[in-house]
C-alpha cells in the first residue's frame, strides 16, 4: 500500500529524502500537474545550492498576460474571474525572465503554443520528440520521482484512483524503467476533488502509488481553456474538411478555432442537414472527387469513434449531437462481424446463427468463452456454466454445444435483443478543456461514463503493441485531423518551429497520426491550415514555395484543406501536387507562387490559374456565407463564451485597434481623428468595463477616446 501524507510540506520532504541531491522529475503534460506540491519543490531546491532538479514534462500550462496597458484593462478582470486563484508554475515565470536558478532545468517536448518564442531557457532546453517516443527516451534520464494529479472516489467503501486527466505516459514510463533494470522511481499521485474521474485503462490500483498526497491545499482550480471565436474563413474550412468525414468511421481531431469550426459543421450535417448542405454548395464543397471517394454530406446514422490523443470540447458537442456513437469492442471477431454488418450492437433474432457463420460464437462453450460473451453482453452477469448447459440468471437453460439447429434455436431465443455492452465510442491520451467540459466528464454516467477510456498514448497514436489488427479494424474510415501553420506548393508542412529553429509548439502525436493514415487502409491524413495570416499590418500566405523548416515531409503528404477547399496530393505527381494547393491558395498570391514553380521547372510553363481559383478571396467567402449568418448559424462563439456581455461587445472595437496600431501611419490617423470622436451613452457601460469611465491624466483620456472611436466603428 502507498504511504499517505496529508500536507505538502511532509511530501517535499519525502521526495528528497528518496532522490537525494539530484532531483530528476517527470511530470505529465497539461493538466495533471500538481502545481503546488512543485512550486513547493521548486523552491526548496531553489534556496539550495547543493541540490540540484531536472524537470521532464510538457505543455506547462499558463494564464496569457496582456502585452499593453488598454488589454491589461480588459484582460486582468476576465482572467481573475476564469481562472480564480490558479497557481501558475513558478519556473514558466522564472524561464520568460531567463531567470531560472542555475541547479534546475526543465526539459520540455511540447509547448503551449507560441508561449516560448524568443524564451532562451526554453528554447535551448526543448527536446524534439514524437509523443509516442517520450517514455522511451525519458528512461535514459535517470528520472527518480513521477509527480501527478489523481482523480479519486468511493465506491462499497473502498477508494479508487484514476490517473484522469493523464494516463498518457506514466504506465509506458514506469514499463520502460522496470524492462531497463532501473530503480523505481518515486510515483506520488496527488489528489485533487475536483478532477473527473475515467474509469476503464485509467483506472489504477492503490499501489501503482508510493505515496499519496490528499492535502484539501492542494486543491487548485484547474486550468480551463476560454473558449475561442471563430471567424467567417475559420468557419468556410470547417465545411470543407466536414465533406471528408465518412459515416461509421473514427475521428480524430486537435484543438483551437479551425477544430471548433470542424466540429460545428459536422454537428450542423447531422441536426440541420438541409442548411449544411446549402452552406456547403454556397462555398463548392462536397461537390468533387475527394469529397465522393472519402466523405458523405448526409446525418450520420452508424455514427464515428473518437480515437484522438486529446479529448476535448469537440468530442463533448459530437457526442451530445449523436454523431460520436460508433462504439468499438476489444474484441476482433465481434468487431469484424459489426463492420461487416453481420450484426448491429443490437442483436437481430437470428443473432446466434449469424454469428456462429462468421466465427463470433464457437461451437463449445467452456468457461473462457462463457467469460468473454458476458464481458461483452451476448449473455447475463452471472450466467453459469454446468455440464452440458449454461444456467441463466433467471434459472433457464440453454446447451453449451451450438451444433444443433435446435441448440442455435435455443441460442437465438436467449440473445435476440439484447446489447453489446463495454463498447468504447471514445478513447483518448489526454484530456483538456473548458469548464463546462469538466461538468459534462464529472457527469457522465452508465454507458456514457464507461464507453470513454483514456489509456497510453503508445496504444491509441500508433498501431503498434500486440493488437494492430484490432486496432486496425476498430479504426476503419480514419481521418485524422490536425493544423499546421504552413504547407509548402510540394506538400510538406509546417506545425512546430519556424525556420529560424524557435520552438512555436512541438510536433506531438502529428507524426504519428499522419503516418498511421498511411498504413491504415482508407484513412487519410488532414492538415488543416488558413491560407494566409496578418502580420505587422500586411497579408502573407500559409501556401509557400518553400520553408527552412519541416514537420512533415512531402513524400507523407495526404489532404490539405484551407477555407478556400481541399486538395489531394496523396500519390500525385510534383506538378499535379503543386496545381492542387494553388486552387486552395489565396487568390492575391496564386500568381507569385506559380511563376516561382514555373522558374524552378516544377509546373509547365504554358499553365495559367483557372478563373475560377480567382475566387479564392476573403470577399467571396463573406457573401457565400452571408445569407446563413443573417438567419442565425455560423456565430461568433458558437459553443457558448467565457466572455461576458461588455467583454464581448468590446471585442471588435479592441481588435480593430489592435490592427490599427501595426501600422504606425494607421495608428497615427486613428489617433488624430478620435480627438473629436465622443463616446455614444451606449458605450458609457463598456468604458466603465476598462476603467475609462472616469479618466485620470493624459494617458487616461487619450484611451477613452481611442475606444470611443474604435467602438463608433
Amino acid at each position: 500500500m502507498p504511504e499517505f501524507v496529508t500536507t505538502i510540506e511532509t511530501c517535499v520532504g519525502r521526495i528528497l529524502a528518496h532522490a537525494g541531491v539530484d532531483i530528476r522529475v517527470a511530470m505529465p503534460l497539461g493538466l495533471g500537474k500538481p502545481n503546488l506540491l512543485f512550486n513547493a519543490l521548486y523552491r526548496r531546491v531553489a534556496a539550495d545550492c547543493g541540490s540540484r532538479l531536472t524537470l521532464y514534462t510538457a505543455l506547462s500550462l499558463a494564464r496569457p498576460h496582456a502585452k499593453s496597458a488598454l488589454e491589461k484593462r480588459f484582460l486582468d478582470p476576465f482572467l481573475t474571474r476564469h481562472f480564480g486563484d490558479y497557481p501558475d508554475l513558478e519556473y514558466v515565470a522564472a524561464q520568460h525572465a531567463n531567470a531560472l536558478p542555475p541547479n534546475i532545468r526543465v526539459h520540455e517536448f511540447y509547448l503551449q503554443s507560441g508561449a516560448m518564442l524568443g524564451v532562451a531557457q526554453s528554447q535551448r532546453d526543448y527536446i524534439s520528440m514524437n509523443y509516442t517516443h517520450v517514455a522511451r527516451d525519458v528512461v535514459g534520464a535517470r528520472i527518480n520521482v513521477i509527480l501527478q494529479l489523481i482523480a479519486v472516489r468511493s465506491e462499497a467503501g473502498e477508494r479508487c484512483y484514476s490517473l484522469a486527466c493523464n494516463p498518457d505516459v506514466t504506465a509506458d514510463l514506469l514499463d520502460r524503467i522496470a524492462a531497463a533494470g532501473a530503480p523505481r522511481p518515486l510515483v506520488v499521485g496527488v489528489v485533487h476533488a475536483d478532477l473527473p474521474f475515467i474509469g476503464n485503462e485509467a483506472e489504477v490500483a492503490a499501489e501503482f502509488f508510493d505515496v499519496v498526497l490528499d492535502d484539501p491545499a492542494c486543491r487548485q482550480p484547474l486550468f480551463a481553456l476560454p473558449r475561442e471565436p471563430v471567424d467567417v474563413a475559420e468557419f468556410a474550412l470547417g465545411l470543407h474538411a466536414s465533406t471528408l468525414v465518412r459515416d461509421g468511421g473514427t475521428l480524430q481531431i486537435g484543438i483551437g478555432a479551425l477544430s471548433d469550426a470542424l466540429v460545428y459543421a459536422l454537428q450542423l450535417r447531422q441536426r440541420n442537414n438541409a442548411d449544411y448542405r446549402v452552406a456547403v454548395a454556397a462555398l463548392g464543397a462536397g461537390d468533387n472527387d475527394l469529397a465522393r471517394q472519402t466523405g458523405d454530406l448526409a446525418p450520420f446514422q452508424r455514427g464515428l469513434y473518437g480515437a484522438s490523443e486529446m479529448v476535448m470540447d469537440g468530442f463533448k458537442q459530437l457526442a451530445e449531437a449523436g454523431v460520436l456513437s460508433r462504439r468499438v469492442y476489444d474484441d476482433f471477431a465481434l468487431e469484424q462481424a459489426l463492420a461487416d454488418g453481420v450484426i448491429a450492437e443490437t442483436l437481430p433474432a437470428d443473432a446466434a446463427d449469424r454469428l456462429r457463420s462468421c466465427g463470433a460464437l464457437p461451437a463449445l462453450i467452456d468457461a473462457r468463452e462463457l467469460k468473454r460473451l458476458m464481458r461483452f453482453g451476448l449473455l447475463p452477469q452471472s450466467t453459469q456454466l454446468t455440464g452440458d448447459n449454461l444456467i441463466l440468471p433467471d434459472g433457464g437453460t440453454i446447451p453449451a454445444d451450438l451444433r444443433a439447429e435446435a441448440a442455435r434455436a435455443a441460442w437465438n431465443r436467449v440473445l435476440a435483443g439484447r446489447r453489446l455492452r463495454d463498447g468504447r465510442y471514445l478513447r483518448g491520451a489526454f484530456y483538456l478543456g473548458s469548464k463546462d467540459f469538466y461538468a459534462w466528464l464529472r457527469g457522465l454516467r452508465g454507458d456514457d461514463f464507461d464507453g470513454l477510456s483514456m489509456t497510453r498514448v503508445s496504444d491509441i497514436n500508433q498501431l503498434y503493441g500486440g493488437k494492430e489488427t484490432l486496432d486496425a479494424l476498430q479504426r476503419r474510415d480514419a481521418r485524422f485531423f490536425n493544423t499546421c501553420m504552413m504547407a509548402t506548393l510540394l506538400g510538406a508542412s509546417v506545425s512546430d518551429a519556424l525556420d529560424t529553429g524557435q520552438v512555436v509548439s512541438g510536433v506531438g502525436g502529428q507524426y504519428n497520426f499522419v503516418a498511421m493514415a498511411h498504413a491504415l487502409e482508407g484513412g487519410r491524413s488532414i492538415l488543416m491550415l488558413r491560407s494566409g495570416r496578418n502580420s505587422r499590418g500586411r497579408t502573407h500566405s500559409n501556401i509557400l514555395w518553400n520553408y527552412g523548416h519541416t514537420t512533415i515531409p512531402r513524400h507523407l503528404r495526404d489532404v490539405y484543406v484551407t477555407e478556400y477547399g481541399c486538395a489531394d496530393p496523396r500519390g500525385k505527381s510534383d506538378e499535379d501536387c503543386i496545381r492542387a494547393m494553388l486552387a486552395i491558395t489565396d487568390a492575391r498570391f496564386q500568381d507569385g507562387l506559380a511563376a516561382q514553380a514555373q522558374n524552378d521547372g516544377k509546373l509547365h510553363r504554358d499553365f495559367a490559374i483557372p478563373d475560377r481559383w480567382r475566387k479564392n478571396t476573403p470577399a467571396h467567402l463573406a457573401a457565400a456565407l452571408a445569407p446563413l449568418q443573417a438567419r442565425g448559424l455560423f456565430p461568433q462563439f458558437p459553443f457558448g463564451s467565457d466572455f461576458s456581455v461588455e467583454e464581448l461587445a468590446l471585442l471588435p472595437a479592441l481588435q480593430r485597434l489592435q490592427r490599427v496600431s501595426m501600422s504606425k501611419p494607421r495608428l497615427a490617423a486613428f489617433l488624430l481623428s478620435s480627438l473629436w470622436s465622443r463616446p455614444a451613452p451606449a458605450a458609457e457601460p463598456l468604458l466603465r468595463r476598462l476603467g475609462l469611465d472616469r479618466p485620470k491624466g493624459i494617458g487616461e483620456r487619450m484611451l477613452r477616446r481611442l475606444v470611443s472611436r474604435a467602438l463608433r466603428t
